[in-house]
């Protein structure tokens, strides 16, 4: 099992930015009303946000940076190393992570680096940036995790289009000799890979003829070939196993109780696997934030998100204990344990 610690580094600070346009699933005509709201009631999306065609990933992330190096008083030529999590980059190369160094003038010696994952994006970017601070050769950096999902889901796919929104997001960390740090569970089931695929794109199977044509796959799911295709039975069935397994183990490893953690924040899947993961592990309603009511899942972000959204005051004002868990598309997950202490936490961004 891939357990493991790395101390000397802590969260300084947390941020999050979404797009202005609000899309509101009871409005949307791909089902009737009385439908569309048993769906709202399952998944528990009531609303989500929309990136306008030109707004990117790195347009979001890169505004939650810049308000939260400027929250922080940190000087761009004191971060060192910038790490860029997201399904949703800006090109296929050249790495989005170089273009954020300059958008955000960074100095040029900034170590930069892409992670393409998604769902379990912000636990494993944490991890990342970890080991890069734990040794002090770094002092300062940036974790800039998100996705605009909405540009791989057809709006014709009445099984994704209500789920899933955009956001992106910062978090800004910091070497801090004898800082307890993170102490991770991480693993990985690439034999689900098709689980959550976009099927053309890539190098395995190129841009053809057929990429872009629709295709009903079932009743109300019309799509391309550069469309999210999800096997939602499939990825059910492996989250609500692996998650609470995962941070079971986490905390049997550090000698901890559930009633010893403030909140688990969970990737926002959806509210009724969710709602199995928490009533699994015996968790209140209290320990459990939730983002999905506004903001839908917004893969890589929704950790940090519903941090920003949720638990802003008490990460502003108190220290906690606090467990994150993403899973998802790879297949991936990841558990993390870490505290914080009265972290700067701006109000959420609206991007313009």
């Amino acid at each position: 099992m891939a357990f493991f610690a790395i101390k000397n580094v802590e969260i300084r600070g947390v941020s999050a930015c979404v797009p202005p346009l609000v899309d509101e699933n009871a409005s949307s005509y791909l089902m009737p009303p009385d439908e569309m709201q048993k769906v709202i009631a399952s998944i528990g999306v009531e609303r989500k946000r929309i990136a306008e065609r030109d707004v990117c990933t790195s347009d979001l992330c890169c505004k939650a940076a810049e308000v939260l190096l400027e929250r922080l008083c940190w000087k761009k030529e004191e971060v060192d190393a910038l790490v860029f999590v997201s399904q949703t980059a800006d090109f296929i190369l050249p790495a989005t992570s170089c273009i954020l160094q300059s958008r955000l003038g960074l100095s040029t010696e900034c170590y930069t680096l892409d992670i393409s994952l998604g769902c379990s994006g912000w636990v494993y970017g944490l991890s990342a940036i970890s080991g890069l601070i734990s040794s002090g050769g770094i002092r300062k950096a940036l974790l800039l995790v998100g996705d605009t999902t909405s540009k791989t889901t057809s709006e014709e796919d009445k099984s994704s289009w209500p789920l899933f929104g955009d956001a992106g997001t910062a978090t800004a960390m910091e070497y801090k000799e004898g800082a307890l740090g993170f102490t991770f569970h991480m693993a990985t089931d690439g034999s689900g890979w098709d689980a959550i695929v976009i099927p053309d794109g890539g190098y395995r199977n190129s841009f053809s003829d057929k990429t872009l044509v629709m295709e009903e796959h079932d009743p109300g799911v019309v799509q391309n070939r550069l469309h999210c295709r999800l096997d939602g039975m499939s990825v059910f069935s492996f989250a609500i196993t692996k998650a609470p397994k995962s941070i079971k183990t986490l905390l049997t490893r550090l000698d901890k109780k559930c009633s010893d953690v403030d909140y688990f924040v969970f990737h926002q899947a959806n509210f009724f696997l969710n709602e199995t993961i928490r009533k699994k592990l015996k968790l209140t309603k209290e320990q459990v934030p939730y983002s999905l009511k506004d903001f839908g899942n917004t893969s890589c972000a929704s950790i940090p998100l519903t941090m920003v959204t949720d638990l802003r005051k008490d990460l502003s004002t108190r220290p906690l204990n606090l467990v994150g868990c993403g899973f998802g598309v790879g297949l991936s997950w990841g558990s993390v344990y870490f505290e914080t202490e009265c972290i700067v936490c701006p109000e959420l961004i609206i991007y313009s």
